[in-house]
């Protein structure tokens, strides 16, 4: 009897690889990863060393560089949200051996500033939550902070008066802005809406869900508490509230989701500042805010906004606020797109230093980008 070998008919398709092979591949990939990590790491302490008399440790500029150069060569499966937090982790991690950057912001934690300052600095930050917006300003100007994250406005309910305030009489400047989708969820121990009486939340975040909680929560009364997290932390002791919070605030708290997405406007952001006590350079996309004052005459302000426009300069941006002593007197916060060493922004505020009654920039900073709820 002849003996045959068996052959694979031809055009037959190959056998995919086994989990095993695949995890063995996948081991051998976080062995290079762990390696090429380890050597930026190294090449940051080496650049740490080099310009520790000449720079800060912190730079958005060349941070924000990193990134978006990153996301130009992404080709997925990763979206450009998910590799930029893998990467604003690696570099917060590589600027923590240089020095570990000590940042204020609005507390709780798990508040929504609590969620920008992460979002933006990392986790290998040391984290100040404070009291008040002032505390926060004032952590800084005395040296126990760094820098400091604080909402200046909100896409929906507009500016935050208390930040804006803060900023006329501060020696700091803008370095920064970070655009954070707001995403609000309503949440108790038990998740059941039946159970749930009263519910608690920030002011503007009760706002920013009054048709929601109009339409879906009619019989329940509506209190105002100082944080998103302390709503959570009251929805955690008492079973019949709810908390209109985040997501996070709601798993640190072991509260259960009723809804989410409830915020009336799907669009909601909140516009955060980054604070601190030196100018950054430019990065070719920038946005400088800057508050100026006008003699009370006719056509002032139209004749102070001309300058920009005869120097082909966008505003995006312009709030009122009452100038302190002098009832019916205005304060002009202003933001334009360009970087205030740009030429014809220089331009337009040297013009604009000779006809105000006062001029102040508060600093010009990467513009912020948009990022996926």
């Amino acid at each position: 009897m002849s003996s045959r070998i068996a052959r694979k008919p031809a055009g037959a398709a190959a056998q995919p690889p086994s989990i095993d092979t695949l995890r063995a591949r996948m081991d051998e990939i976080n062995l290079k990863i762990l390696r090429l990590v380890s050597l930026r790491a190294g090449l940051a302490m080496e650049i740490g060393r080099l310009k520790h008399h000449h720079g800060e440790v912190y730079q958005p500029v060349r941070e924000r560089a990193i990134i978006e150069k990153m996301i130009a060569e992404n080709q997925g499966p990763l979206t450009d949200e998910q590799l930029k937090r893998i990467y604003v982790e690696i570099i917060s991690a590589c600027r923590a051996l240089e020095h570990e950057p000590r940042v204020a912001f609005l507390g709780p934690e798990h508040t929504y500033s609590h969620e920008a300052t992460r979002m933006r600095f990392g986790s290998s930050v040391e984290l100040m939550p404070m009291e008040s917006f002032a505390a926060v300003f004032q952590a800084i100007e005395n040296g126990r902070a760094d820098f400091g994250v604080v909402p200046v406005e909100n896409s929906t309910e507009g500016s935050v008066t208390l930040t804006l305030d803060l900023l006329i009489d501060t020696t700091l400047v803008i370095i920064g802005e970070i655009l954070l989708p707001i995403r609000h969820s309503i949440m108790s121990l038990s998740g059941e809406p039946d159970e749930v009486s009263r519910i608690v939340s920030h002011q503007q975040s009760l706002a920013q869900c009054r048709g929601y909680l109009s339409a879906n929560f009619p019989h329940c009364e509506t209190e105002a508490v100082a944080s998103n997290a302390l709503a959570a932390k009251l929805a955690a002791d008492n079973p019949s509230i709810a908390a209109i919070a985040s997501a996070a605030a709601g798993e640190a708290y072991g509260l259960e989701a009723i809804a989410t997405n409830v915020q009336d406007v799907a669009t909601n952001t909140t516009r955060f500042l980054v604070m601190g006590t030196r100018p950054v350079e430019k990065s070719g996309k920038d946005k400088t805010t800057l508050l100026f004052a006008v003699a009370d005459r006719v056509g002032t302000l139209n004749q102070a906004l001309n300058l920009f426009a005869h120097n082909a300069i966008n505003i995006s941006k312009i709030e009122s606020r009452p100038l302190r002593a002098r009832p019916w007197e205005y304060l002009f916060f202003v933001d334009v797109m360009g970087h205030r060493d740009d030429p014809k922004l220089a331009r337009a505020l040297k013009a604009l230093e000779r006809k105000a009654l006062f001029l102040k920039v508060l600093g010009s900073y990467p513009e912020g980008r948009s990022v996926a709820a």
